[in-house]
């Protein structure tokens, strides 16, 4: 696997460290962020997606919260200038 660092939110905490990976043979992004809560979950569960689609979160998938900080990363990626500051 061919990872590369797209980004770090800013000011972030040594032990607290959401961060943005892209994967260069694939083009996913691997993201470190906090867990949703329960509560969030919920509410993502009863919005839902599309008709026909379960609202379970399987034991392989998960919800994160991404900071809104973190959306720059994502936007530059698809603008496709690939060089995403290193913060």
């Amino acid at each position: 696997m061919a990872l590369r660092f797209i980004g770090i939110i800013s000011n972030t905490p040594t032990e607290e460290s959401p961060t943005i990976w892209l994967d260069e043979e694939t083009g996913d992004l691997l993201i470190q962020s906090y867990k949703a809560t329960p509560e969030e979950v919920k509410a993502c569960q009863k919005v839902g997606s599309i008709p026909g689609h379960s609202t379970d979160v399987p034991d392989h998938e998960t919800i994160i919260r991404l900071p809104a900080e973190m959306r720059k990363f994502i936007l530059q990626l698809e603008g496709g200038s690939g060089d995403a500051p290193r913060t």
